[in-house]
């Protein structure tokens, strides 16, 4: 099947990214993609946007030529409480929140340290996404994260970008993490992690390792809009009558 929806691209807005909105919206239209989310970096990051940045992005259209557009982050996790860098009620206001180690923020660390972060993070309800969970630079005790995910409705990432240009080294654990969240009965998503517009919707080595653990469609994110929006909506977020165009388009 073809999957139209993706959680996790950077703008020009993280500097090391090299798109801008308009980039990403042209070549979703090109690839007949259907929702994507707007993740930049969040502020603690060296090179990320300004805390303005998110509190602004109000100003983006909902729905460009038939394709959505989810005002999102992708915070860092700071510490082993399972802080991030994005916070009150400026949460309500975006559509989808990330989160992930970055190593200016959250130095690799012990096992447990990465663990106890990623489940008091999970468990904050502040976050609906742990970003490429699989990094071996943060090794974690996988059952543990998958089993705090599930019982909290918290999606793990499969980021296609750790399979090619970044985290080298992911495979083993993200297949560990795939089978973990299956037994655990939780949710994945897949991630592009785009850092230029051309990469949005690519999925090919995600779907790949999917497939080979045999990991149930009806539980991965990105199957349609409104599996993805009913997600969001289930985690608190506000239900948008602009999106229902979407969800009748695509059920």
């Amino acid at each position: 099947m073809k999957f139209l929806v993706d959680v996790h691209a950077h703008t020009i807005a993280s500097t090391h990214a090299y798109s801008t909105v308009h980039d990403y919206l042209s070549v979703a239209k090109e690839k007949g993609m259907k929702l994507f989310a707007i993740t930049d970096h969040g502020p603690d990051m060296a090179d990320a946007p300004h805390f303005w940045h998110f509190v602004n992005m109000r100003v983006l259209p909902r729905v460009v030529d038939g394709v959505g557009v989810l005002r999102g982050i992708e915070a860092n996790i700071k510490n082993e409480h399972g802080e991030i860098d994005f916070f009150g009620d400026y949460l309500q206001e975006l559509d989808i929140v990330l989160a992930g180690f970055h190593e200016p923020v959250f130095p690799p660390s012990t096992k447990e340290a990465h663990t106890q972060a990623l489940i008091n993070c999970i468990e904050s309800g502040n976050v609906d996404i742990i970003s490429h969970p699989g990094n071996p630079a943060y090794p974690i005790d996988i059952k543990r994260v998958a089993v705090a995910a599930a019982k909290h409705n918290v999606a793990l990432e499969i980021n296609n970008s750790s399979f090619l240009t970044s985290r080298k080294g992911s495979l083993s654990n993200c297949t560990e993490i795939a089978c973990a969240v299956k037994d655990a009965g939780g949710l994945l998503v897949m991630g592009s992690d785009s850092h230029v517009a051309f990469s949005l919707g690519e999925f090919d080595k995600a779907i790949e390792l999917i497939e080979a653990v045999a990991f149930p469609v009806e539980r991965i994110l990105n199957r349609s809009p409104k599996a993805l929006l009913s997600f969001l909506s289930s985690r608190g977020h506000q239900s948008l009558e602009e999106y229902a165009v979407l969800i009748e388009e695509h059920l």
